[in-house]
């Protein structure tokens, strides 16, 4: 900083000095003006005796007598040489003043100036004009010199700086030289990189850390998870039972789905959902139904029609996620029957899922999927918000869509493209 004042002053003892030249200049000027003007140019003296020739021309007194007595020459318009006169009148500086009678030019008179007084002052005025104005151009172009060196300069390098910094360069140092004058400022922009890369280092290194911890809890899971299997298995071998075969298939099933959606904890988190992969393939119309079928022992569905028979692009793991988000969300906040419905048209088959509840505050429909939003009837129920959303961006990926309405409840209807 104290460096910094030191220029600050250099440049102002410069700028004074440059001030104090063009002052004497100017004042030179001025001196010289009032100068000529005293020793050549009297006006006073000349309307004085301008107005003695005029009141003598009034008397009739005779115009030689009176160039002779006041050294001047008199022109009238009537002359026969007035024009050629006067040029050389004006051609040698002469000072030269319009006569008047009634009210109309009449004449002129005129005075000669010895030695050209008069064009003298103005070729000097001129010169020193001139001598004056090139000073103050240069005086200009060099105070921008040092503007630009002492100011513009470091205000390009710092935005140079922060463009690297926008960019996410952070290993490149923000230069400070010895005579700038932000060195404070240029010091503070430097800490603040170097913060925001320490930042960034943290925070990599918190990424890596969960995700090791996910990966870990994903294996821990998967034991469990193949025990229940496994135990499935054993009671499918021995029980002979048709009711609790079907539900323990169902239970199979779904610890092959948590089996699968563990598998992707290997390679998502929560703040990394988009790269959650869904595999498009071709398949037949006819799972969706079974879908529907398997999760009936979340309570009530009703399905109003039988789904036609054609190839979907899907992933059915995706799909089946979808599927039972909707569903299990309809039991869990409308508590009503589910009905779904199918229907066929020439791009693909549309599947509506329809409650019977109050169904979401229309300002709040907007929002169901964005991600983790959460609507104000989830209050004591368990969540994350991430299902509609979830739900959506599989959807997006199978070339497919979602749509969310009020009509008599909730509706969700899931779009789905043919082969």
């Amino acid at each position: 900083m104290g460096e910094g004042k030191g220029n600050v002053m250099k440049v102002r003892y410069i700028a004074g000095i440059y001030t104090l030249i063009i002052f004497i200049v100017a004042a030179n000027v001025v001196l010289k003006v009032k100068k000529e003007e005293n020793a050549t140019i009297d006006m006073v003296h000349f309307n004085e005796q301008f107005k003695r020739i005029e009141a003598e021309l009034e008397k009739g007194n005779e115009r030689k007598e009176i160039e002779n007595s006041y050294q001047c020459e008199i022109l009238y318009l009537e002359d026969e040489d007035y024009e050629s006169r006067l040029v050389e009148l004006i051609q040698s500086g002469s000072m030269i003043l319009d006569y008047y009678r009634d009210d109309a030019i009449y004449g002129k008179i005129a005075w000669q100036i010895e030695g050209n007084a008069y064009q003298k002052l103005r070729k000097g005025l001129f010169q020193e004009v001139l001598i004056l104005c090139v000073m103050l151009l240069f005086t200009g172009y060099f105070m921008l010199v040092i503007i630009y060196f002492s100011f513009i300069r470091p205000f390009k390098n710092l935005q140079q700086f922060s463009s690297h910094v926008a960019k996410g360069n952070l290993d490149m140092p923000l230069k400070m030289q010895r005579n700038n004058f932000f060195g404070a400022f240029t010091e503070s922009f430097d800490i603040m990189r170097e913060e925001l890369k320490r930042a960034r280092e943290s925070e990599y290194a918190a990424n890596v850390s969960k995700k090791e911890l996910v990966a870990e809890l994903s294996h821990d899971i998967k034991t469990p998870v193949a025990t229940i299997k496994a135990t499935c298995e054993v009671i499918e071998v021995k029980e002979k039972n048709p009711d609790i075969l079907e539900k323990v298939a169902v239970i199979s099933n779904k610890a092959e789905m948590i089996n699968h959606l563990v598998g992707n904890m290997f390679h998502a988190t929560l703040e990394e959902l988009q790269a959650l992969k869904v595999e498009v393939t071709e398949e037949s119309s006819l799972c969706i139904e079974e879908m529907f079928l398997d999760l009936k022992y979340y309570g009530e569905m009703i399905l109003e029609n039988s789904i036609p028979e054609c190839l979907l692009y899907m992933d059915k793991l995706r799909l089946e996620q979808v599927v039972d988000n909707i569903v299990n969300n309809s039991f869990k906040y409308a508590k009503t029957a589910i009905y779904v419905s199918f229907e066929e048209k020439d791009n693909g088959i549309y599947v509506t899922i329809r409650d019977k509840g109050p169904g979401v505050p229309e300002e709040e429909l907007i929002l169901v999927k964005e991600k983790f939003y959460r609507g104000s009837n989830t209050k004591g129920k368990s969540g994350s918000g991430l299902g509609l959303y979830l739900a959506e961006n599989f959807m997006s990926q199978m070339q497919g869509g979602i749509d969310c309405y009020n009509e008599d409840g909730f509706v969700t209807v899931l779009f789905l493209r043919k082969v």
